[in-house]
Formats: structure tokens, sequence, C-alpha cells
């Protein structure tokens, strides 16, 4: 069944993104670009992946650590700051 009619991407094509690591509707739209036109199948596409597709959500949900990519943006424009 389709799931973006927009971009013609099908519910295994979602499935199948997210089993090779799209855990958010974001992810899946830069996979395959379903759900940046119209936005109507978005909803759809957080069903699909639901609360535990995505190990990482599912390790920081358990109390673990953001990544580390997520911590440095948060002190660079600090750091950018005291430099100047």
């Amino acid at each position: 069944m389709y799931v973006c009619s927009c971009f013609g991407i099908t519910e295994q094509q979602v499935r199948d993104h997210a089993d090779t690591g799209a855990c958010t509707p974001r992810q899946i739209a830069s996979a395959c670009k379903a759900g940046t036109d119209c936005g109507g199948c978005v909803r759809r596409i957080q069903a699909l992946l639901g609360r535990s597709a995505c190990p990482r959500r599912e390790l920081i949900d358990g109390g673990a650590p953001e990544p580390l990519g997520v911590e440095a943006d948060a002190v660079e424009p600090a750091a950018l700051s005291e430099a100047a």
C-alpha cells in the first residue's frame, strides 16, 4: 500500500529504510523524499516506525547519554562567544 502518493513510496519501502537505520520521519524523508511535499503521509510514517523501531532511541530512552554530536553542538556556540 502507498504511504506517500506524492513520490509513490510504499509501506514496504519505508520499512526497508527503517531496517537500514532510518529511525525518524526526517531520516525517511532524506532516504526517499516521503513526507517532503504535502506532508500528509508523515503521521503514517511515524506509525510505521513506532517507538521501538530505532535501537539508538531505545538507548536514549533507557537513560544512555546523548551521542557526542549532540553535545558538541551545544558546546560550540559558547566556545565561539568565549573566543570573541
